[in-house]
């Protein structure tokens, strides 16, 4: 804010009167440097409440996968699957009695589940159909081993006694499905980081022209101040506390509607009926992004808050140093 002193002609003759009564005669008023409420400024609030917004949902998902992602890894590292192919000359139960034995013998196994072959037949139901007679394919027959919590069993050792004791059966421990999903789940970081930094940049670029507009509408009072010994730390001060302003509205705004947006499905996700519900629940997991989720969202708002105000103290900065 700056002040300005204004005299009507009547009070600039007015000499001879004393000190304290001409003083009283010259009204004093503030004028923000900076307007308070114009097109641009309103239109700055909009951008930043949809890139916060934006980089709100990117967050949330980035952080729904990464829990849905640790927690296949987690399911299926804690599980090994048996194989045993039908043979000819054998009897396929007796193999698959024998491996569970074998299985449940090993140290560190909590649980051996064979599949009957109704529950492979259910299994195979979505690629093949139902009403297929499993007879007539070579269809092989699976056992679920899941390891004890903190065990660590040696497969290896395993894998060679199911090799040497029963014909057709081989030890899968998921391994490479484990690999793709730490893979996938860093590159799904790696995009919602992407997404961040664009996000932050047009901002950074909205702020910029927004500020640049504001400097060249208020150009003439801003030399002014220049010349008349004014600080650029106290021009830059005003600057920066408006658009701090401005860049709060927007956030609270864009990171508002993303939390009352991730409440409602967290809420009503349960609700969904259908196999689309269904779908995301097993893709996804919760749809809650948790306390630390609520808590990123707010550290957006103050980041990009904080990224706005300054943005327009090093453009102002960047124009003082052009006037002369």
């Amino acid at each position: 804010m700056f002040t300005t002193d204004a005299r009507t002609p009547q009070q600039s003759l007015a000499r001879e009167g004393p000190p304290g009564a001409a003083a009283e005669l010259l009204p004093r008023f503030e004028t923000p440097i900076v307007p308070q409420a114009t097109i641009s400024g309103h239109a700055l609030v909009a951008v930043i409440a949809i890139m916060t917004f934006l980089a709100s949902l990117t967050t949330g998902a980035v952080m729904l996968v990464r829990a849905a992602a640790s927690e296949w890894q987690a399911d299926v590292a804690r599980e090994v699957t048996i194989q045993i192919r039908s043979a000819a000359g054998r009897d396929i139960e007796a193999d698959v009695a024998k491996a569970a034995a074998i299985a449940r013998a090993a140290p560190g196994v909590a649980e051996v589940r064979p599949y009957s072959r109704a529950e492979t037949a259910r299994l195979l139901e979505p690629w093949l159909g139902s009403g297929v007679a499993l007879e007539d394919l070579p269809v092989p027959r699976i056992i679920v081993v899941r390891i004890a919590a903190g065990a660590t069993p040696d497969l290896a050792r395993l894998r060679q006694e199911l090799g040497e004791q029963v014909a057709g059966a081989s030890l899968d421990d998921h391994r490479g499905f484990v690999a793709r999903m730490r893979a996938m789940s860093g590159a799904v970081l790696a995009g919602g980081i992407g997404v961040l930094l664009l996000v932050l940049a047009a901002t950074v670029l909205s702020v910029m022209f927004a500020t640049r507009a504001a400097i060249a509408t208020n150009r003439p009072v801003i030399e002014v101040l220049h010349f008349i010994g004014a600080r650029a730390s106290f021009i830059a001060g005003h600057f920066q506390r408006h658009f701090l302003q401005l860049g709060l509205r927007g956030g609270l705004i864009g990171g508002g509607a993303a939390i009352a947006l991730f409440a409602f499905a967290e809420l009503f996700g349960d609700r969904v009926a259908g196999s689309a519900g269904d779908q995301f629940a097993a893709l996804f997991g919760s749809s809650s992004i948790g306390a630390l989720g609520y808590l990123a969202v707010l550290a957006q708002v103050a980041l990009i808050a904080l990224v706005t105000a300054a943005t327009s103290r090093y453009t102002v900065y960047r124009t003082i140093e052009t006037i002369h």
